[in-house]
């Protein structure tokens, strides 16, 4: 498929899914968006198709795909859920502008890596570690508010919550390994 034929089926999958909250909204009163969180959504969905396929062509390994889509799907919901509701605390809490770092780690790896698939395994785990390190730094430092701050149980979730998004980087590296030990994986670009 073309480069055209592909960032087309990114956009009509873009609007498509934006469809979804639009009824939400003219059918659930208490759906709130505004048009500005259409934009930010469809900004995000976007970029997170667009960069799928502009990775995903560089190689014709399964596994690299997968990880390829696991790495830019860990991203969009870092970025959703910390502009939606805060990874730590409230949307509000100055400590969710760390996890800006975990993105900086991820794509500055990808980038030194050349996309290749080891490269891009270390890339991964570091931002998983990133991710975890952000947590610890952010419960640290900055402590929960709002609902948050409530006894044990909410913190718990927090640490869960967080402990899976950096899962999900880390199952990406080991796809990226994966794919890098099959040693049949074709660079196209």
């Amino acid at each position: 498929m073309t480069l055209t034929k592909s960032i087309l089926r990114v956009a009509l999958g873009t609007g498509l899914l934006l469809l979804i909250p639009l009824a939400a909204k003219l059918f659930v009163p208490g759906m709130l968006w505004s048009p500005g969180d259409f934009v930010a959504a469809g900004i995000l969905l976007f970029g997170a198709g667009l960069a799928f396929v502009l990775i995903a062509r560089m190689s014709n390994n399964t596994a690299y795909r997968l990880a390829a889509g696991l790495g830019v799907a860990a991203g969009l919901l870092l970025l959703w859920a910390n502009m939606a509701v805060g990874l730590v605390g409230t949307e509000d809490n100055p400590a969710n502008l760390l996890y800006v770092g975990v993105l900086a780690v991820a794509l500055i790896g990808a980038f030194v890596a050349r996309f290749r698939p080891l490269g891009m395994s270390n890339a991964m785990f570091a931002a998983s570690l990133t991710y975890l390190v952000v947590t610890a730094v952010a419960l640290f430092v900055w402590k929960p508010t709002g609902t948050a701050a409530e006894p044990n149980v909410h913190l718990v979730n927090v640490l869960v919550a967080n402990g899976a998004f950096a899962a999900i980087w880390a199952v990406s590296g080991w796809l990226f390994r994966r794919a890098n030990a099959t040693g049949s994986t074709q660079q196209l670009a």
